[in-house]
Parts: C-alpha cells; sequence; structure tokens
C-alpha cells in the first residue's frame, strides 16, 4: 500500500497543471482573436489562451502600478498575445547584431551647438508611414530604408516609400542575412554599390527571402555613403537627428514589457546593452508626468521618438518613446548610422 502511494505522489507531481480557463475574459480572448485574425487547432488552442491570459494578466498589473505612479509608460495587448517572451524572441530578435557590428566604417565628428530641446520629423514630411516587417527578422532593412527616406526627402521634397524586400534578397553577399538579419551600413553600401534602389511599389515587401530580382526593378533613390556615430554617445545621437534627419538606430527590444509597450515614456531597468533589433529614430523630446501618488512633483523625462516596424497595432500608432539620457538605455546609441544623399 505504501509504494502504491509513493507512485501516485511522483506521477501528481510530474503531471503538468492545466489551468482552467478564465471565463470572465471569454468575451475578450474572443475579440482579439477575431481583430488580429487568429485561427487555432482545437488542441493548440487551450494552450495559445493559456499564454494569453498571462500576459492580459502582467499588462493588467503593470498599467494598475502605472496608475499609482510606479511607471513612466503604459502596457497593452497586441498581436503578440499568444506568444511567450521566448517565442517573441525568436520570432522578432532571433539574431545577434552585436556579433557582427562593422567598426572600419567613418564616424561622424558633427555637432549642434544650440539643439532644439524637440524634434519630429514625422511632422515634416520625412517619414513614410508605419510599416510591418512580419515573421521576418528584416528590421534592418526596414530601419536602412526609413533613414533614406528621409535624406531622399531633405534633398527632393519628394517622399517614396523604398524596398525593404530588395535589401533582403540581395544585399547578402554584404554579409547581410535576410530574415535572419543584417546591417544599416552594409544595406547602404549595397544601395551605393548598385546604384539604387527601387520603390515599395517597384519591389513588393514579402516577408521571406527570395532570389534577388532588382534587375526587373526601377531604381529611384540612391545614396553616396554613409557614416556612423560614436558608440554609446547619446549627445552625439541627438545633434545627428537634429541636424541630418531620421538617423538607423539599434537597441536591446527583447524585454516582456517592449513586447507589449502601447504609450508613454519606455524606462525598464532591466533592459540591457545587447543591441538586437533596428529601428528609427525620427525625434526626440521630452514630457512630464507625476512621479506617484503621494508625491505630486513634476519631473521632465526626456525620450527619443523610434519609429518601429511591426505595424500600427504595436505601441503608439507603431512608434515608441524611449527614455533618453538615462545611461544609454537599452543601447538606443550602440550602433547608428545614417546615409549620405
Amino acid at each position: 500500500m505504501e509504494r502504491t502511494v509513493v507512485v501516485l505522489i511522483v506521477l501528481a507531481v510530474g503531471t503538468p497543471v492545466l489551468h482552467a480557463a478564465d471565463h470572465a475574459l471569454d468575451a475578450a480572448w474572443e475579440d482579439w482573436k477575431s481583430l488580429h485574425g487568429k485561427v487555432y487547432t482545437e488542441d493548440s488552442e487551450g494552450h495559445r489562451r493559456m499564454i494569453w491570459e498571462k500576459n492580459h494578466r502582467f499588462i493588467q498589473q503593470h498599467n494598475l502600478e502605472e496608475a499609482q505612479g510606479k511607471h513612466s509608460y503604459k502596457l497593452g495587448m497586441n498581436h503578440f498575445g499568444d506568444l511567450t517572451l521566448k517565442e517573441f524572441q525568436k520570432m522578432m530578435l532571433d539574431f545577434n547584431l552585436a556579433s557582427t557590428v562593422d567598426t572600419s566604417l567613418p564616424v561622424w565628428n558633427g555637432s549642434v551647438l544650440q539643439a532644439p530641446n524637440e524634434v519630429d520629423w514625422s511632422k515634416k514630411g520625412y517619414v513614410t508611414p508605419v510599416k510591418n516587417q512580419g515573421q521576418c527578422g528584416s528590421c534592418w532593412a526596414f530601419s536602412s530604408t526609413g533613414a533614406l527616406e528621409g535624406q531622399v526627402f531633405k534633398k527632393t521634397g519628394k517622399l517614396i516609400s523604398l524596398s525593404e524586400q530588395q535589401l533582403v534578397d540581395c544585399s547578402r553577399q554584404y554579409g547581410n542575412y535576410g530574415c535572419n538579419g543584417g546591417w544599416m551600413g552594409r544595406a547602404f553600401q549595397y544601395i551605393q554599390d548598385n546604384g539604387g534602389i527601387a520603390s515599395e511599389e517597384g519591389y513588393p515587401y514579402t516577408a521571406k527571402d527570395e532570389a534577388c530580382k532588382a534587375q526587373n526593378a526601377e531604381k529611384v533613390a540612391t545614396c553616396t555613403g554613409h557614416t556612423v556615430l560614436r558608440r554609446g554617445d547619446e549627445r552625439t545621437l541627438r545633434d545627428a537627428v537634429a541636424s541630418v534627419g531620421p538617423v538607423s538606430v539599434t537597441l536591446d527590444a527583447s524585454r516582456r514589457s517592449f513586447q507589449f509597450y502601447k504609450s508613454g515614456v519606455y524606462y525598464d531597468r532591466r533592459c540591457s546593452q545587447r543591441i538586437n533589433h533596428a529601428v528609427l529614430a525620427v525625434g526626440y523630446g521630452q514630457s512630464v508626468y507625476e512621479t506617484n501618488m503621494n508625491d505630486l512633483t513634476r519631473r521632465a523625462t526626456k525620450f527619443w521618438i523610434l519609429k518601429n516596424s511591426w505595424g500600427t497595432g504595436w505601441g503608439n500608432q507603431g512608434y515608441i518613446r524611449l527614455a533618453r539620457e538615462r545611461g544609454n538605455l537599452c543601447g538606443i546609441a550602440n550602433y547608428s548610422v545614417f546615409p549620405k544623399v
């Protein structure tokens, strides 16, 4: 009898517990699936529902703390809601930019004597609408086209959406890896050597690695070179954004708080210096907020305005405001580069 009891205990400990769904969230779950076009097999839906509920609780708890003044930003459910953090990282950040950084490029030595307190190039015609890279690690290509789109507008007054797919397909010989990562500087070098790049319309995005078809696409923009900024120097990055225009930047986007960022000034002290995602710095500024419910002191928070490539359903219509001058938060100034036109 004792042996039987022992066996039952071992089985009980070794068997995973499947938590029952919170039926109070049934309507929210169905609405979320409908909004994002999510369809599951009968076997997988329960598992995805549990992940979604866990993320839902995480978001609710964070926003409760934000209302108490413990955070400077809010979270929100989005199309990543049925993914664990590891799944999200593997899908969207499954490469290490830092492992292949090219330090041989010319470094920008420009400066601005009196940089304005705020700049937002998206309000001045320099920035195309937010795009969506899908399930392809091509953030570097979107960051590259964004910076070049801004410089072409600065020179010609024409805002042309450029082809990320051409960079994904055609710049591998420069050391890029298509949907498995790449470097903006190498993308700019390819564009320069190729004599230009096609428009989004001329070479549409497919979110997958394909054979290069550049020979069939009309070139609508080019660059004459590119320049990197001093590593880790936020002031130089600010000066470049103020004087040059949108700049390609990288950061650590691996935190769960980043996965579900919605609004406010993002600050997660656990964010690392390991860069794994590329975005576009389109400006900077500062905001004022209450520190907490018991201390009504209002503090100014400086931030970067970053355009992401995860669609308008993520963040604030596809943008994030990242805390600025907080110790190079998330490695935001670890690799910054812009093209010359």
